[in-house]
């Protein structure tokens, strides 16, 4: 386990969050039939016969409407923050099911036909390298002739990988997971306002201020730590506050960003001979990519740019870029970016 566990089950201990984990990333019919206003946690500490416990991860439940009938749907969230693949995770989660339905039954919470309720096994999962692993514990195991292999224990759990998600998708602007996962994986401090903003507006709601706190914690306590290693943070103590800090530092480091390349633009083009062509053309790079990052963030806010856009970014300076990146985080509509220019 590393830092992001406790600050994540934090996030994930509001309904909120596995509301939006269910309708935005569970491609299920019969996620329709949940009744999400039902959903509520449970205990997730179970005893095997040996006394070891298991509470690491985050167990939900929800109704089910089936027909006429409702049932209790179990959902199990577990939590996967290895940097590494875990080859045997469908092992794990046996385990851990099995000492699950162990649990319902000492407390006798069968269906209305005497059985055990259906259990939803998720792993969460975000290291850097994409995951590879079964997710079929069938395949696992070695085949065998004959109907021996219809003996063997099956498994199958939902893997949500948050580097081979799509961002592009209608709903990446308006879930809180989608949200969670651009932070997880924005790379400088223009990604990070962009989140930041949309998160202060979706939890502006006086009952949403326990998991705006859950986001504050996260973010200035694993996030810009572990993006910005070095940094001396103020002490935060809303989204809001750490929205206006970016915004303060983004020319900051914009700045040493340019002077780093100018001054190894000087020492390359001393080595050989072309100290203003190599400084110039550093200074035309660092605004092409300024430029490209720029583009980028607008796409996702507003849609495909029109031509006329993408010229204008194309042709402008650093200042005017940087003018342009800090008015995404107010302006509601494309033209509000570039208003009085």
């Amino acid at each position: 386990m590393n830092t992001h566990d406790p600050s994540y089950k934090l996030l994930f201990s509001h309904p909120q969050m596995v509301r939006d984990l269910l309708v935005g990333f569970v491609d299920e019919p019969w996620v329709a039939d949940l009744d999400l206003d039902s959903l509520e946690q449970v205990s997730g500490s179970y005893i095997s016969e040996d006394l070891r416990e298991r509470e690491d991860d985050l167990l939900w439940r929800v109704r089910l409407r089936d027909g006429e009938r409702d049932r209790w749907l179990y959902l199990y969230l577990l939590l996967e923050f290895q940097s590494s693949v875990d080859v045997f995770m469908a092992v794990r989660l046996l385990t851990y099911l099995g000492l699950l339905y162990q649990d319902l039954i000492r407390q006798r919470a069968f269906t209305e036909a005497g059985r055990l309720p259906p259990v939803l096994p998720i792993v969460l999962y975000n290291g850097k390298p994409r995951w590879t692993a079964a997710t079929e514990l069938l395949d696992l195991i070695e085949p065998t002739p004959g109907r021996l292999r219809d003996y063997a224990p099956r498994l199958r759990y939902l893997l949500l990988d948050e580097g081979a998600i799509d961002e592009s998708a209608p709903w990446a602007l308006q879930n809180l997971v989608a949200a969670l996962f651009r932070l997880e994986k924005s790379r400088g401090p223009l990604p990070l306002q962009t989140a930041i903003a949309a998160l202060i507006d979706w939890l502006d709601a006086p009952e949403q201020a326990s998991l705006r706190r859950a986001f504050t914690v996260w973010i200035k306590r694993v996030l810009i730590p572990g993006r910005m290693p070095g940094v001396n943070l103020p002490e935060l103590g809303d989204l809001l506050e750490i929205k206006t800090m970016l915004a303060e530092s983004v020319i900051e480091w914009t700045q040493d960003w340019k002077q780093q390349g100018i001054e190894e633009g000087r020492i390359q083009g001393r080595m050989e001979g072309r100290m203003e062509g190599r400084i110039e053309g550093r200074i035309q790079g660092l605004i092409e990519g300024e430029s490209s990052l720029l583009e980028r963030l607008l796409t996702k806010r507003f849609g495909p740019l029109p031509e006329d856009v993408r010229t204008r970014l194309q042709a402008a300076n650093s200042e005017q870029l940087q003018c342009w990146a800090e008015r995404i985080l107010d302006a509601r509509q494309l033209r509000d970016v570039f208003a009085d220019d």
